[in-house]
């Protein structure tokens, strides 16, 4: 195959939107549109990428940093003039231009690749990525003559009665010889209801110069969607949920009630899992086989070992392993490991910690900034007191220990293995191995204290 470059269009505001971010760095299943655009790009193996910024290019510049390379539209007039701003940077490109939709994010990779195929098998100059739509308003239509062939591309605005009855849509995504491409830019005209310069006139311009444009037509008219509102937003997000969850459920996940369980595609989970209703799973989420996962749990760039079983439990950033019990009402915060067979009960808070295997959060407890070691008991309401104001400590508390309710820990401090801490102490010395711990408060009693007058004064 010839070199492949892409070109990302990115620039428009779009007003729709009513919104003060660009349009194409809202996000369709926890990735800006145009950063998954970017992505099934790279996944075909382009040669390089560029996108065209304008509205908020910085934001958006900012955003993808150095995957790719830019180009500024200052003014937007059309998409022909977004693609005629690019000369300075592919003139010289010698291969195929692919043109891509920042506000595309449902375009997969198995269909680019097809329409690169397509154009390259051809030998066609242009070739259109085309859907097929019942109701094709506000999309251009294909139009092709008695054999088939492509003859040019009409607006929705600019389309007679005949001409819009037609059901075969272009996508807005085309494969162009580059070294064909731009001599046909130069020849565009704003004479159109819109006064802009059409990306789409470049089809006729090459079929009346003897030119072959060839179309290839996606199966998935969903591919098509462009997202120029928040409704359609929220529909691209529903396609492309959906489109996870069957793949999941596919390959062995059982999903309970797939409306209200929500999967990024790029989070993997093992086969025979159960995702209960509420379930949310974002980013490089990696869950593993035979867990049961919620109801009402939240991962994000979390890796999850095999037979785990958690539910209510947001965690983010961290890991947890094999065999354990987790939740309810748990938040588990970045750079923490879960060992195996660890047990986390109601309202436990770790960050930043090392659990080892088959230690116990019963309940009530914030662990953070810890290395705790394995078959060690914490008690109900134990705080790792970790911030003095200026550093935050560490605590450290070896296997076997046992750490009685009510405890607070003061870093840094080591509790030794096998050690014992009495309910209601506060530990601010290191503890030393299969020792007794005890810090509280002498108690006082002083009888008779109340008397018939402090009634009386309530």
């Amino acid at each position: 195959m010839n070199k492949v470059a892409a070109l990302v269009l990115a620039a428009g505001k779009g007003t729709r939107m009513k919104s003060r971010l660009p349009k194409v760095l809202h996000k369709v299943g926890g990735k800006a549109m145009v950063e998954r655009v970017l992505d099934t790009v790279n996944a075909v193996g382009v040669d390089r990428s560029v996108v065209i910024v304008g509205f908020g290019g910085e934001e958006v510049r900012a955003y993808l940093g150095d995957r790719c390379e830019y180009v500024t539209q200052a003014e937007q007039k059309g998409t022909g003039h977004a693609v005629r701003e690019a000369k300075p940077v592919l003139g010289d490109f010698d291969g195929t231009i692919v043109l891509m939709c920042g506000d595309t994010p449902l375009v997969t990779e198995d269909t680019i690749k097809a329409l690169l195929n397509e154009h390259t098998t051809t030998g066609a100059a242009a070739t259109v990525l085309t859907a097929h739509m019942e109701n094709p308003t506000g999309y251009g239509r294909i139009i092709r003559d008695e054999e088939g062939k492509v003859l040019r591309i009409v607006e929705q605005k600019d389309g007679t009665p005949d001409e819009l009855a037609v059901q075969e849509i272009n996508t807005g995504m085309y494969a162009f010889d580059s070294q064909k491409l731009w001599p046909c830019l130069a020849q565009l005209s704003d004479d159109n209801a819109q006064g802009e310069l059409y990306i789409t006139d470049v089809v006729g311009i090459l079929v009346n110069a003897g030119e072959r444009v060839s179309a290839y037509m996606t199966m998935d008219e969903d591919e098509s969607l462009g997202v120029n509102s928040r409704v359609q937003l929220a529909e691209a997000e529903r396609i492309l949920r959906n489109r996870k969850l069957r793949e999941l459920m596919d390959a062995g996940v059982t999903i309970i009630d797939p409306a209200t369980t929500y999967v990024a595609p790029e989070v993997v989970v093992g086969s025979d899992t159960i995702l209960h209703p509420g379930t949310i799973l974002e980013g490089n989420t990696v869950i593993g086989k035979e867990c049961e996962i919620g109801p009402h749990t939240r991962f994000t760039n979390v890796t999850v070992g095999d037979n785990n079983v958690i539910h209510f439990t947001y965690a983010h950033d961290c890991e947890i392993k094999n065999g354990t019990d987790i939740g309810p009402y748990v938040h588990l915060r970045p750079n923490t490991v879960i060992g195996d067979k660890v047990h986390i009960g109601n309202f436990v808070e770790v960050k930043n910690s090392i659990v080892g295997e088959g230690t116990k959060f019963p309940h009530l407890s914030y662990i953070g900034d810890s290395d705790v070691g394995g078959g060690v008991n914490i008690g109900c309401g134990t705080i790792t007191v970790n911030y003095d104001g200026k550093i935050k400590h560490r605590t450290r508390i070896d296997d076997g220990a046992f750490v009685g309710c009510n405890t607070n820990l003061v870093a840094p401090v080591h509790v030794g293995s096998y050690s014992y801490i009495g309910a209601g102490s506060t530990i601010t010395k290191d503890v030393p191995d299969k020792a007794l711990a005890v810090g509280r408060a002498r108690q006082m009693i002083k009888e008779n204290w109340v008397t018939d007058d402090t009634f009386k004064k309530k």
